[in-house]
């Protein structure tokens, strides 16, 4: 049996990325994500949940037990070292369950929603790579408005991650999202048919 065709979605903070995901979800397409499977592994009880406590200190504990994400997200994106050995814990576990569930379909493709695809050399577990595209001023606006986060703490997310040029080039197709909502849709539906061709072609 062919295992299922892999297409990685990525795209910087505030692209769109969950809105194409959940869009391709509607159609009846297995999404995985890894950032809610990060989510999950750092969860009191998770996998990763002490080693990553003990990284971030006693600043990034809520008082329910959890790890408050925004505080570590804030500080690891001023700390370079420190999110590489955030990563170092993170990732093999992340793709790991990704393997477990991916294996388990039936569907002739699947998406995996990776943030950080172009970044970190996550390819290599992906046939084709999607980016949601926007212009990096939308992008700082949508963050605020959505996260409440200040513009400075967006840049500054924005220079740690892959530039925008970086993952155009890396892209086999692009979503551009700054458009309608309407033209999101007739883009995603675009997609589903050339995937499901080239899941049966293979």
């Amino acid at each position: 049996m062919k295992t299922p065709f892999r297409i990685g979605l990525t795209g910087g903070i505030g692209s769109g990325k969950s809105t194409v995901a959940a869009q391709f979800a509607q159609l009846g397409v297995p999404v995985f994500d890894a950032d809610a499977i990060a989510r999950r592994l750092v969860e009191p009880g998770g996998r990763a949940y002490a080693q990553v406590f003990a990284l971030a200190g006693r600043e990034a504990l809520a008082a329910d037990g959890s790890l408050r994400r925004d505080v570590l997200r804030n500080t690891v994106f001023r700390d370079e070292a420190l999110r590489k050995r955030l990563e170092a814990i993170l990732h093999p576990l992340v793709y790991a369950e990704i393997e477990t569930a991916v294996s388990n379909i039936t569907y002739p493709y699947c998406i995996l929603t990776i943030p950080l695809l172009v970044e970190t050399g996550a390819a290599a577990h992906v046939d084709r790579i999607l980016v949601v595209d926007i212009p990096e001023d939308v992008q700082i606006a949508r963050t605020v408005a959505r996260d409440g986060t200040a513009g400075e703490e967006v840049r500054r997310i924005i220079a740690a991650q892959a530039g925008r040029t970086a993952r155009l080039q890396a892209a086999d197709d692009v979503i551009d999202n700054s458009r309608d909502p309407g033209r999101l849709d007739e883009r995603v539906r675009e997609l589903h048919a050339r995937y499901l061709k080239l899941a049966a072609d293979r």
